[in-house]
């Protein structure tokens, strides 16, 4: 190789480097990953339509995977105004289980949002009292959406929020957790919920959380995200900085492995983007920068997920962590070429 191809080479490299090979676009809180249908609903119902909401959650039917992105999504619609666009839809729909269960789910999202993100020990006594009563509110809504749909397991999963909030014993938990599984056994969403109620800083321990997920991903078939769940709970430990296992150890390296296997098996699943966030991220911390490529490309523009969520920035450390695997494959590239030279 001549001295211009190695100039060429390493000025394709800077080249590439600068720009990331992402391009330049804002990163949304919305959503994990891309969903125009989604989007388009909260956005208008964020100025008091909910019509085109009413359609997406009919059309989720017994899709329950998709219906709690869907509620979860929608639930956030409107911040503070929400009530006034759900209040639209029952008036219109009164009785309409989809109505009822983004009540349930914007109910939750209202508590916490008047409990705020600060620690415990930081968050004033009033707070709290608007939290648990706000709460309290959502149980209510959560039963009576319910009761509407008794096969649905969603609103029993987003039951398990208000359990945490309010305390739920062990014994409480685990009837809940009954209500969820014998109406979906795999729902990841409300395993993901769960595994926070039995994590350390909620109302459980590392040893808990471990065994949950394990549990959950040792009995699921392939495609169900069930076999991601262990490196969720790993990630919630070393976050904690107690974890044994750094995410470069064989063993993570393992965890990633099963959960990219997992994750070729389910195409279409509604949680997919939420694994690819957490995956492109240990993928990229473990220098297998273009295996990570392909989960960024995938969820790019989107924010709203582990590990970020955790991040008081969270749309800058994701750009940062995202340019360092663009540029660790770049450099990768190049180098490879370099020695077919």
């Amino acid at each position: 190789m001549t001295a211009a191809d190695v100039f060429l080479a390493l000025a394709l490299s800077g080249t590439v480097l600068s720009f990331g090979m992402f391009p330049l676009r804002p990163q949304s809180r919305l959503l994990a990953g891309p969903d125009p249908a989604l989007v388009r609903a909260i956005v208008l119902a964020g100025v008091g339509i909910w019509r085109p909401a009413a359609r997406l959650m009919a059309q989720t039917g017994q899709d329950w995977e998709r219906r709690a992105l869907y509620a979860g999504g929608l639930g956030r619609a409107g911040g503070w105004l929400w009530p006034v666009w759900v209040r639209a839809w029952e008036r219109a729909r009164p009785g309409d289980p989809d109505a009822a269960l983004v009540r349930a789910q914007a109910q939750v999202h209202h508590a916490w949002r008047l409990r705020g993100a600060r620690f415990a020990n930081e968050t004033a006594a009033w707070r709290f009292r608007r939290f648990h009563r706000a709460l309290c509110t959502a149980r209510q809504n959560i039963d009576n959406a319910a009761l509407l749909n008794p096969d649905d397991p969603t609103p029993y999963a987003i039951a398990i929020w208000p359990a945490l909030g309010l305390g739920y014993t062990d014994d409480m938990m685990h009837a809940l957790w009954h209500d969820v599984t014998k109406r979906a056994t795999h729902h990841f969403s409300a395993h993901c919920g769960a595994l926070q109620y039995w994590s350390k800083k909620w109302r459980g321990s590392h040893e808990k959380a471990r065994v949950f997920a394990e549990r959950a991903a040792a009995d699921a078939s392939a495609g169900t995200l069930m076999a991601a769940l262990p490196l969720f709970a790993w990630y919630e430990t070393y976050t904690a900085c107690e974890e044994q296992h750094s995410i470069v150890s064989p063993q993570v390296r393992a965890m990633v492995d099963v959960a990219v296997a997992d994750m070729e098996a389910a195409a279409g699943h509604p949680a997919l983007p939420q694994v690819q966030h957490l995956v492109a991220y240990c993928l990229t911390k473990q220098g297998r920068h273009g295996e990570s490529l392909r989960h960024f490309r995938a969820v790019d523009g989107w924010v709203e997920a582990l590990p970020w969520r955790y991040e008081s920035r969270p749309r800058l450390v994701y750009r940062g962590v995202r340019t360092a695997a663009a540029r660790g494959a770049a450099a990768e590239a190049v180098r490879r070429w370099l020695r077919r030279g």
